[in-house]
């Protein structure tokens, strides 16, 4: 690289703009659609105003990827679509290209170099979760090895459109949730307030902050064998594990007090439904890696229940609330518990501090 060189800056105020990326067709007919369908699972295909027209394949990724996995996307990127691809929300790797003729070899290439293509329609598509044990600083539980074990059950569902609707599942590595709502999620259930090392927190946590962090006030500044620490109203705590990532002391994870929950019917979008908030179905699954059995056969008979019983468009939430929840529980024949019984009402206060929820 030369000295006039100039790098490209980092761009610190949100995404980047994808213009100079794009497809020149997609570039060209932005907004100018016409129709779309879809030729086969993880094939779109899309007609513009003017006739142009792109054909889009859609192939899973392991969703962490190392450098050469990379690579070898943009090498096939390079040789079968024209130079261009992109990645979605879930870490699919989209190929967009100008002509049919195009698709077929496009999709030989990546099944033999092992990237399944579908994902579309009424299919279940990739897991999106939380970074887990490689980057989240507060994890319960490893996120993407959850996924793994999940997708390799369900592959056979990724690869076929042959739901009621659309699926989506989602995995998140603490209970604060920034998976997101999905059809079916699994997300990490503290059972227990955090564990003090009172000779730590003077030294490594800067109590204020950790104070600020709790949601229901539960944490108050003490002094501990001469030592500034901190203390904890269990009548309060909600084991969030909010206070864990700025204050380390505050253990919240332990084979007994981690344990993994599956929830059902969250929904982003307002298609025939409003959106909605996922709820709690099964609670107290064991953290068992690496291949989380227990969760796996619960999120199989929820899914497998679902695609047997719903109506045609129905998205999980949708038929839940058609059948009724005593219906689900038969159907799935997951027991119902106390954890199920929702008696908590500081919500209706709290979220009506939010500027997005009102009651």
């Amino acid at each position: 690289m030369s000295e006039a060189t100039e790098l490209r800056r980092p761009v610190e105020s949100g995404v980047m703009d994808p213009f100079p990326y794009m497809h020149p067709l997609l570039k060209k007919n932005y907004g100018q659609w016409k129709w779309h369908d879809r030729l086969r699972p993880g094939v779109l295909h899309h007609v513009a105003h003017d006739g142009d027209e792109v054909w889009t394949v859609r192939a899973g990724t392991q969703r962490q990827m190392d450098l050469h996995t990379i690579r070898k996307l943009c090498d096939i990127a390079d040789e079968y679509a024209e130079g261009h691809m992109r990645f979605t929300t879930r870490s699919n790797a989209e190929f967009m290209v100008s002509s049919e003729a195009q698709v077929a070899p496009l999709i030989e290439k990546l099944q033999d170099e092992g990237f399944p293509v579908g994902g579309t329609g009424a299919s279940v598509s990739m897991i999106s979760h939380t970074q887990g044990w490689l980057h989240c600083d507060i994890p319960g539980t490893d996120a993407s090895g959850v996924v793994k074990s999940l997708m390799d059950e369900l592959y056979k569902e990724f690869i076929q459109e042959k739901m009621p609707n659309r699926v989506r599942i989602t995995t998140s590595c603490c209970q604060i949730n920034c998976g997101g709502q999905g059809d079916i999620a699994i997300n990490v259930q503290y059972t227990k307030p955090p564990k003090i090392d009172h000779d730590l927190v003077g030294n490594v946590c800067e109590r204020p902050a950790v104070i600020a962090r709790c949601p229901v006030a539960a944490i108050r500044p003490a002094m501990v064998n001469g030592k500034p620490s901190l203390e904890i109203d269990e009548k309060k705590c909600v084991c969030c594990g909010a206070c864990y990532p700025p204050c380390p002391p505050m253990q919240i994870n332990g084979p007994e007090s981690t344990k993994l929950a599956v929830w059902v019917g969250g929904k982003h979008s307002n298609a025939r439904s409003k959106p909605t908030f996922h709820k709690l179905v099964v609670a107290g699954l064991p953290n068992n890696p690496p291949r989380w059995p227990e969760v796996t056969e619960v999120v199989t008979t929820i899914l497998y229940a679902y695609k047997k019983n719903a109506r045609h468009w129905e998205r999980m939430g949708e038929w839940i609330e058609r059948i009724g929840w005593p219906r689900f529980f038969e159907l799935t024949e997951l027991p119902f518990t106390k954890h199920h019984i929702d008696d908590w009402r500081g919500a209706r206060r709290t979220l009506n501090t939010s500027t997005h929820v009102y009651f």
